[in-house]
């Protein structure tokens, strides 16, 4: 935020002075220290955003959502100011993991430990209900993942838009920003990556089904393509990502992950390629 300003998350074009960070951890206690990178700007000239239309277009050039191997039919994509996203809630490699929920009281997480923690001591394996669906409980703090591969050509940016409020009482957009190249990978078997949504539910339980419409891509044009997109050599995190907790934390056991599990959901995982989950 800036001096003089009327609201959050905004840089008036020709202000000149300090900026500040509000800062709150409602899920993990953190420990940071002096010069941590903790938040960007974007710049933006003129009108990025690309319209419904537009967002179409580009879809039918280079298919920005795939399911497997194939991309998203143009008549299967919801457009309505902006691009939807469905959450996965059929279980990842045959059992009935779909996501996390934070744990309270988790001992403190230091952000400048990288591929340090065990997810097992701030996260609690989520499964379904057996019939694909999830009750969210309220001020709870899950990861799940999207059902298509999200892929950004390299003339573009995404943003995770907030869930509109008429659709729910929850918010799927903590972390929601999509640099040029993320998930492209436009020449091999299984191109596109999933989006981890960081999801908190209210004021009361929320359920929701696999497949769901769950949040909204908004995609804005880059001025030039990158001389370097996402992904290429410049050791991006999340390229590759499946169920990710965050790049603090080691890769994930199988037995871990069993230990937690419901009796039939404890069967050998077969995970897509660059999942952290390994036995």
């Amino acid at each position: 935020m800036t001096n003089y300003n009327l609201q959050f998350d905004e840089i008036e074009d020709g202000y000149e002075g300090p900026l500040y960070a509000e800062v709150i951890s409602r899920t993990f206690t953190l420990k940071v220290k002096t010069e941590m990178k903790m938040n960007q700007i974007r710049f933006m000239q003129g009108r990025p955003a690309i319209d419904d239309f537009e967002i179409g277009t580009l879809h039918e050039k280079e298919p920005i959502l795939f399911e497997g191997e194939a991309p998203v039919g143009i008549g299967e994509i919801v457009l309505r100011g902006g691009l939807f996203v469905r959450v996965s809630l059929k279980g990842i490699g045959g059992t009935d993991l779909v996501g996390y929920k934070a744990k309270q009281n988790s001992p403190i997480l230091d952000l400048a430990r990288l591929n340090y923690y065990d997810v097992m001591d701030y996260w609690e394996p989520v499964f379904h209900d057996g019939k694909a669906r999830l009750i969210l409980e309220p001020e709870k703090f899950y990861l799940l993942c999207s059902k298509e591969g999200v892929s950004i050509p390299p003339g573009f940016a995404a943003e995770m838009v907030a869930y509109e409020p008429a659709s729910g009482e929850l918010r799927t957009h903590y972390a929601g920003f999509f640099d040029p190249g993320f998930g492209y990978r436009p020449r091999v078997q299984s191109p596109g990556t999933v989006a981890v949504m960081e999801v908190r539910a209210h004021d009361a339980p929320f359920i929701i089904e696999d497949g769901q419409p769950f949040c909204k891509l908004k995609l804005e044009r880059m001025t030039q393509i990158p001389d370097v997109i996402y992904g290429e050599g410049l050791g991006s995190s999340y390229q590759f990502q499946h169920l990710n907790p965050s790049k603090h934390f080691r890769p994930v056991k199988l037995r871990d992950i069993a230990r937690h599990a419901p009796i039939d959901s404890s069967r050998e995982l077969e995970l897509p390629f660059g999942s952290p989950i390994t036995k």
